[in-house]
């Protein structure tokens, strides 16, 4: 058998060398030539079809596409792609993470990798501008981190979403929330309540922002900002997607969250969803929840609910000198809900609280735990047994009237409630 690696090698240099550099070419046109080159080579024939197939697809990926990393792009089960300089790839599936064998051929062709990925999205990145966040065509979200600031290489994040994306009932399907808990939200997001996801990296932020923009009305309009645009917004015809750039090589033209933010509230929009804060644009978030926006959404990182309020008191104070009580007025009015994320030891995701925002006494922000994860144990799989249970009921119910919430739908959850031992106001 003939050495696989030099030989993929070998048909990658002759494809180069054959063709034309100085005009595009199509995918096809690249194809033919590696089947030319295919036929003309011994040593093919010594390969079995499936080796065949794949040393093809190599070549092709190394060339047209994203080299080793396009195998683990294309495959949905893949949640996360984590490179380490050339040599250190790793792939996380199903919560597992895993050391993969393929490697770059050099540090040169991973940045080559890299450049390719950042221009595809207008980005820039390089030794004087080391840090970026960028996406790819399918959406997935990717941060690079170069040299000098990255020791041991070019470090490159990807976050994989899932192709379709998922919806309530998934979630469900999954244990991830309850039935009751899930039409709980469905209710709120329909009735306008502004709502605040936290939770810890990797613990489904962006997703689950994604499953509660879809139970937004159809004829609403709605602005998304975003970093680096990766919402998946389902069934809004009125939708307005902002995203933020770099400066270039000179350090102008940057364009910030709070930048967009300010934009934004120019353009009529009924919903506002800010991707995620991380910094001072939560000042300019807490005008939108403040400025008649009802409806709208934001995802932070977080242990607990109660520890994202005092995140955004951080946060808030990074971008303006204002005294602690009126930031702390400004959230308690313009927050109603935070839904707090978690990522168990068995790496599943669970809505582990849903909280509301009662308001501001005495000094401090007043909150209401209304549903909680209580874990009840481990299966013999070791996967974590549990359920998220109704503890208070919601006490601001005036936004579920003034939006014309059906009597049948409000008599449901009252009925929920009840069943709950608990009685809606």
């Amino acid at each position: 058998m003939p050495d696989y690696d030099a030989l993929r090698r070998e048909i990658k240099a002759r494809t180069q060398s054959n063709l034309d550099f100085r005009r595009d070419f199509t995918d096809d046109e690249v194809r033919e030539v590696i089947d030319d080159i295919f036929m003309e080579t011994r040593e093919i024939s010594l390969l079995s079809v499936k080796d065949r197939r794949q040393l093809h697809k190599e070549v092709f990926d190394s060339l047209r596409r994203l080299d080793i990393l396009q195998e683990f792009v294309d495959d949905p089960s893949v949640t996360e792609i984590m490179i380490n300089g050339p040599d250190n790839v790793f792939v996380e599936r199903a919560g597992k993470l895993s050391r993969i064998s393929q490697r770059f051929e050099s540090e040169d062709k991973l940045r080559d990798v890299i450049q390719q990925i950042v221009a595809g999205c207008n980005r820039v990145v390089n030794e004087a501008s080391p840090i970026v966040d960028a996406r790819l065509s399918n959406g997935a979200r990717v941060n690079i981190v170069m040299k000098p600031v990255a020791l041991n290489g070019p470090i490159v994040t990807i976050r994989r979403f899932p192709d379709k994306p998922i919806m309530m009932d998934g979630l469900e399907a999954i244990g991830s929330i309850t039935p009751e808990a899930a039409d709980f939200l469905r209710l709120l997001v329909k009735a306008g309540y502004n709502i605040f996801i936290s939770g810890g990296t990797g613990s489904g932020k962006t997703t689950f922002l994604n499953v509660l923009s879809g139970f937004i009305p159809s004829d609403e309009r709605v602005i998304t900002i975003e970093d680096s645009a990766e919402l998946q917004l389902q069934g809004i015809d009125n939708l307005v997607s902002l995203e933020t750039r770099n400066s270039n090589v000179e350090g102008c033209g940057e364009i910030t969250i709070r930048d967009l933010i300010r934009s934004s509230l120019r353009m009529r929009p009924d919903r506002i969803i800010v991707g995620e804060v991380r910094g001072a644009e939560a000042v300019d978030m807490l005008q939108c929840l403040n400025t008649g926006h009802d409806g709208s959404m934001s995802t932070g990182h977080a242990n607990s609910a109660r520890d994202m309020l005092t995140r955004l008191e951080n946060m808030v104070l990074m971008g303006a000198e204002l005294p602690l009580a009126a930031i702390r007025q400004q959230i308690s009015s313009g927050l109603d809900i935070i839904v707090h994320l978690g990522r168990l030891r068995d790496k599943s995701r669970k809505v582990m609280e849903i909280s509301e925002v009662l308001g501001y006494e005495n000094g401090e922000i007043v909150t209401k735990e209304l549903f909680r994860f209580e874990e009840q144990g481990s299966s013999l799989e070791g996967k974590v047994i549990g359920r998220l249970v109704r503890k208070e009921k919601l006490s601001e119910t005036g936004k579920l009237k003034s939006a014309g919430i059906s009597e049948r739908e409000v008599n449901e959850w009252k009925e929920a409630a009840e069943s709950s031992g608990l009685s809606p106001s």
